[in-house]
């Protein structure tokens, strides 16, 4: 109830908190902000916030992994106000929304369990987290733990600074997933020695759907005097956390994934007393400066996606951090529960909700990943992605909030007919 009463009252607000624009609220603000006055059922709440996705009645959509489509209240929000900037761009954009970015990092920093101080707006988590793996000052033979399970990009950005700086990688290797903390922390901490500077976590594993130990790997680090880097991308408004509770010293984030904001926008954290030391990707007149706002020196940028993420930190506290990881905890759990008992069929995510959360992985044997890939698509409407990566193969599955329990039973039929039959090469 408390969330509802908060959604509301930000609502009524009109236009995100932003009390000098015109009061605004879109048909689907209205016809959310009734919903949330009402009480349903479990089976009819899940039914009524699938109303709020435009979602395809052509294709279903199980790789919210990749990037999660928006509720109908933040397209709308979106596009008022990029009507409105079309009106007057300059005066608009820069005199008016401009001023809106203070009170969505607010409202960012409530979500996030953090200072507002310490939270930066960006475009997704590669700038973010790239902004830090460029700035961190490193020297020739100065070494950096971090997995082959980490997000190509920032794999990336690390062997660039391996070869522009003379710095050494040094590799966690994942042989399996696990539910073992020690021996995941062990992964990590056993590689550390006296020319460690920092260390690389990615937070929940985008291949399989592996959570990661950040906080206690983070700890042993910073015993050591060891920088700790949280990639959250997959873990932000998906797992239930705040994220100084981590321990890292910095954490970027897309919010165009598991938050459901516009595409394209993203967030970068970094701990007040590291602000100072760590340049901006793009300086501005302070790049030394201990101010949060250095990062947001992009120039032009799209102030309606802003204040859109707005509208979408709304819609996800209505339903609450905890419920809906619940729900995506629960997806995940229904269709790899069924699918594990298919003879040939192999699911390879942990199954606890400690180590897990919406994303799973499975595989089919005698299948390649893209051929079941193809096949759910071409005969059940079923979209997915396949991941061929490391030591990790298979199918990757991703529903989000707006997927029925039917949705997961037509994925159920569509891998019992695969399992059944044999490939044609």
């Amino acid at each position: 109830m408390q969330n509802r009463r908060t959604f509301l009252h930000r609502l009524s607000l009109g236009g995100f908190s932003l009390p000098f624009l015109e009061s605004w609220n879109s048909t689907s603000s209205k016809s959310w902000e009734a919903f949330c006055a009402s009480e349903w059922s479990e089976s009819e709440y899940w039914q009524r916030i699938r109303l709020e996705y435009s979602v395809s009645a052509n294709i279903i959509n199980l790789n919210n992994g990749g990037v999660s489509p928006q509720p109908k209240l933040v397209q709308e929000t979106f596009e008022h106000y990029n009507r409105m900037s079309n009106e007057g761009p300059s005066y608009y954009m820069w005199r008016i929304l401009d001023q809106g970015r203070e009170a969505l990092r607010s409202s960012l920093a409530a979500l996030a369990g953090t200072k507002s101080s310490e939270l930066a707006l960006n475009r997704n988590a590669t700038e973010a987290l790239v902004t830090v793996i460029m700035g961190i000052p490193l020297q020739k033979g100065d070494e950096v733990v971090l997995s082959r399970w980490d997000y190509p990009n920032m794999i990336n950005a690390w062997k660039w600074r391996e070869k522009r700086d003379g710095i050494k990688l040094v590799w966690v290797e994942h042989p399996a997933v696990s539910e073992n903390q020690q021996e995941l922390c062990d992964r990590y901490i056993r590689l550390f020695s006296p020319k460690t500077k920092v260390v690389h976590i990615t937070h929940l594993i985008n291949w399989n759907g592996q959570v990661m130990p950040v906080k206690p790997i983070a700890d042993k680090a910073r015993e050591r005097g060891i920088l700790s880097i949280a990639d959250c991308a997959h873990s932000f408004a998906h797992l239930v956390f705040d994220v100084p509770a981590l321990g890292a010293d910095f954490m970027g984030t897309s919010l165009h994934k598991w938050l459901c904001a516009p595409f394209g926008s993203g967030l970068l954290y970094v701990q007040s007393e590291k602000i100072a030391s760590l340049p901006p990707m793009f300086p501005g007149e302070k790049p030394e400066s201990d101010d949060i706002r250095k990062f947001e020196t992009l120039g032009t940028r799209s102030f309606p996606t802003e204040l859109a993420v707005g509208r979408a930190i709304d819609f996800h506290e209505s339903i609450g951090s905890q419920r809906k990881f619940d729900r995506l905890f629960y997806l995940k759990n229904y269709w790899t529960s069924q699918a594990a008992q298919i003879k040939g069929v192999k699911i390879h995510t942990p199954q606890s909700s400690a180590w897990s959360g919406a994303i799973a992985l499975f595989s089919v044997e005698g299948w390649k990943p893209s051929e079941i890939e193809s096949e759910l698509f071409k005969k059940w409407g079923i979209h997915s992605v396949a991941i061929d990566w490391e030591n990790i193969h298979g199918v990757r599955i991703t529903p989000h909030v707006y997927t029925l329990e039917s949705d997961l039973d037509r994925l159920l039929e569509g891998i019992r007919s695969i399992a059944g039959s044999a490939p044609q090469h």
